[in-house]
């Protein structure tokens, strides 16, 4: 059967109104019998008078206050991302310093182990010259050399005379009454018994001093 209701002959449409389409859509032509076969043209006219269905992606639309191509549910993803890397980089930014202090620390510790080891010889090269008899022999440049190797390591010899006394570099053995260079302020060493060592900030033997205060 057809639905078809026919707007009576005469009738016009009311005002406003869309004029009634009518399709026959029967497939057995009433007249002829025959089946029916659908033309190009009516499946695209019926294609494209479908409605469409609007999935769910359409819906989805990006935060216009995000990059271009970076939705809504993207950015907290890439600020927690881009947290993390930073962290990381400070991570192991803190790992290289810390191993270049060990590294500097493991150093100090073994050249202050060989400085230690040569101490005897070091004070003997001391004795020697301050008696005059390491002048002008073919020992004085042996010694020279041995202090110009442990300097190159950066061992400083500790201790000479009119030195402000600091006790975290000079041990006091005597305190005696004698002159002090002029303009010191306070207790000098007047006399070095024994040089001291030391490897940057780290001492390894403090010096042996006489001590005397200004009159």
């Amino acid at each position: 059967m057809t639905d078809v209701n026919p707007t009576p002959a005469g009738s016009q449409e009311p005002a406003g109104e869309e004029p009634t389409i009518i399709r026959d859509r029967r497939r057995i032509d009433p007249e002829t019998g025959e089946v029916r076969t659908p033309s190009a043209s009516s499946e695209a006219t019926e294609a494209t008078s479908e409605p469409k269905l609007e999935t769910e992606t359409d819906d989805v639309a990006a935060d216009p206050g995000l990059p271009e191509g970076e939705t809504e549910a993207e950015g907290p993803l890439a600020a927690e991302l881009q947290d993390e890397l930073l962290r990381e980089k400070a991570a192991r930014h803190n790992e290289r310093e810390r191993f270049k202090r060990e590294r500097s620390k493991d150093r100090e510790a073994s050249i202050g182990s060989v400085v230690e080891s040569l101490l005897p010889v070091l004070d003997d090269v001391h004795y020697a010259r301050e008696h005059g008899e390491l002048a002008g022999t073919p020992f004085e440049k042996i010694a020279d050399k041995l202090e110009a190797i442990l300097g190159r390591y950066g061992v400083e010899t500790i201790g000479a005379v009119g030195d402000p006394f600091d006790p975290s570099l000079h041990e006091a053995l005597m305190h005696v009454e004698a002159e002090v260079p002029e303009g010191s302020e306070g207790t000098t060493v007047v006399q070095v018994i024994q040089p001291g060592f030391k490897i940057g900030d780290r001492v390894v033997r403090a010096a042996r001093v006489s001590v005397a205060d200004p009159v």
